[in-house]
C-alpha cells in the first residue's frame, strides 16, 4: 500500500475541504438496489451475498480518490493507493459482532474462498478487532435483520475519519424483484453528493452484470 500526500496549497478541493472540516459535515445516503441478476447468478455458483457486496463495494471504493483520502497515522492527509475491506461478522451464539479484514483479490472466487476460511477461525478470537488490520481499510457491514430507507452513523466531531462506511440492509422482493438497501456515509470534506451517486450507480452497474465474479 501506498500513502499519497496531498499538497493543500494545489489541491483544488481545499477550500471544500476547509469549509467542511470546520463543521465537521458529513451525509449519508440510503438507495434500493436490484440484486436480482446477482442473487440467481450466486446461488447458481454456490457463493454467499455478504462476501460478494463486500468484493463489489471494495471495487468501487477502489476506483476513486474520493473514497480514498483521508488522515494517516501521522495526521498527514492524502489517499491510499489501494484500499483493503474490513467488514463486521455476527456470531449468533454470542450475540456479538467481530471486525475483520481481508485483502482485495482480482478474482472473487479466490475471496470468497479466505473469507470463508477466515470465517472458520473468526469465532475462535475473542477480540473485536484483528491487531494486524492495515490504516487503509474501508469499513463495511450489513443488518440482514431488518430492511431500512435511512442509515446513519453518529461519528464523534472530534475525530479526522474521513473514509465511507458502507451499511447493507436485508433484502426484500417487490415486483419479482429482489431489492437491497444500501447507505454510504461520507465526510463532505472530501466527498460530495455526486460521488456518493457514482458510488451507488457502480454498484448497481456491477449487481447488474454478475459475471466479473467469475
Amino acid at each position: 500500500m501506498t500513502f499519497n500526500q496531498i499538497n493543500r496549497q494545489t489541491w483544488k478541493r481545499n477550500q471544500y475541504f476547509e469549509n467542511y472540516m470546520a463543521s465537521q459535515t458529513s451525509f449519508s445516503m440510503t438507495v434500493d438496489i436490484d440484486i436480482t441478476d446477482l442473487y440467481e447468478f450466486l446461488k447458481e455458483h454456490h457463493y454467499k451475498l455478504y462476501p460478494a457486496l463486500i468484493f463489489m463495494t471494495t471495487k468501487v471504493v477502489n476506483n476513486h480518490i474520493e473514497f480514498r483520502t483521508t488522515f494517516n497515522s501521522e495526521n498527514k492527509l492524502g489517499y491510499w493507493s489501494k484500499m483493503e475491506p474490513s467488514y463486521t461478522i455476527f456470531d449468533s451464539t454470542s450475540k456479538e459482532f467481530y471486525v475483520r479484514w481481508l485483502e482485495e483479490c482480482d478474482s472473487f472466487k479466490e475471496f470468497h474462498k479466505f473469507y470463508l476460511e477466515k470465517q472458520k477461525n473468526s469465532y475462535e478470537k475473542n477480540s473485536f478487532s484483528e491487531e494486524d488490520m492495515p490504516e487503509n481499510c474501508c469499513a463495511i457491514s450489513m443488518i440482514p435483520w431488518q430492511s431500512f430507507t435511512g442509515f446513519n452513523l453518529n461519528i464523534n466531531n472530534n475525530t479526522n475519519y474521513l473514509l465511507p462506511i458502507t451499511t447493507f440492509g436485508k433484502y426484500y422482493i417487490r415486483e419479482d424483484k429482489r431489492w437491497l438497501p444500501v447507505s454510504i456515509q461520507v465526510h463532505h470534506a472530501v466527498c460530495d453528493g455526486y460521488h456518493a451517486s457514482l458510488f451507488i450507480e457502480e454498484l448497481q452497474q456491477l449487481a447488474n452484470n454478475p459475471q466479473h465474479l467469475k
